[in-house]
């Protein structure tokens, strides 16, 4: 029997994936502590302005904007639309979002306290939907859904050409066998696989961390996405830390590919 793409279920392929590359999910807290950080790099960001010069405002009023952070992407359109929809589950993010708000004197800008994975059935229909650098998430085929559901006229999102976000050499060294997160073209399929068309464009941008000071600076990042590290792991680490040269261990500072996903609806 001939096995065509069309058999072949990306969606559980995607969850599949993620559990087999051990991406745990974070907490909104784990997103609080860094809010005060991200509000003050997201302005201005060669990035926001990369994701924004791809997108089509025409006959749109309303955006909603998926894991919305301090307002990145939808706070530069603001001024553009009657009005715009901040979603985090991160209420630090959304102190952020509506700081920022203040500070420049947008009074069309509504905060939604929500997660991927809650109830949205209160969440407006919009003209355009964004979900910028927000779609690492267990269930994609459930999260491409309600993006595409809340849309009225356009979506638009990114997801990171799939790398891992530390040097190799520091996951070799934890003795852990990781595979990258999935990649973007789970995505494409799965839109594929529910009638979507979507076009396929590249953003590059600056990696969002500078190479860690210090060992403890690195232990904590990995720690942070990676999960806790044991005794045994960090005493690796270490070693690799001490013997590497610091051009060895600049991956975090390398560029980052961003998959830019878009569609229109009928």
């Amino acid at each position: 029997m001939t096995v065509t793409i069309a058999d072949l279920d990306f969606g559980r392929l995607y969850r599949d994936h993620m559990i087999a590359a051990a991406r745990i999910p974070r907490p909104a807290s784990a997103w609080d502590t860094r809010a005060a950080d991200l509000q003050q790099k997201a302005p201005n960001s060669r990035y926001a302005q990369a994701f924004i010069a791809r997108m089509d405002l025409a006959d749109a009023s309303t955006l909603l904007d998926v894991g919305c952070g301090p307002g990145t992407i939808g706070l530069p359109l603001a001024p553009r639309l009657e009005r715009v929809y901040g979603l985090d589950y991160s209420r630090a993010m959304l102190d952020a979002l509506e700081a920022n708000a203040v500070r420049q004197g947008l009074t069309n800008v509504t905060a939604l306290n929500l997660a991927w994975e809650d109830d949205w059935s209160d969440v407006p229909v919009c003209d355009i939907v964004v979900a910028s650098r927000s779609t690492n998430v267990q269930d994609m085929a459930a999260a491409l859904a309600k993006l595409d559901a809340k849309a009225r006229r356009r979506v638009y999102l990114t997801h990171q050409v799939a790398r891992h976000q530390f040097d190799p050499g520091a996951i070799e060294a934890l003795g852990r066998k990781l595979l990258p997160p999935p990649d973007y073209i789970y995505i494409v399929n799965i839109l594929h696989g529910m009638g979507i068309h979507a076009r396929l464009d590249y953003i590059e941008s600056d990696h969002r961390l500078a190479p860690a000071a210090d060992f403890d600076e690195l232990a904590r990042r990995i720690a942070w996405s990676l999960g806790a590290l044991t005794p045994e792991e960090l005493g690796r680490l270490r070693d690799w830390h001490e013997r590497s040269a610091p051009s060895a261990r600049s991956n975090a500072a390398a560029p980052m590919r961003w998959a830019f996903i878009s569609w229109d609806k009928p």
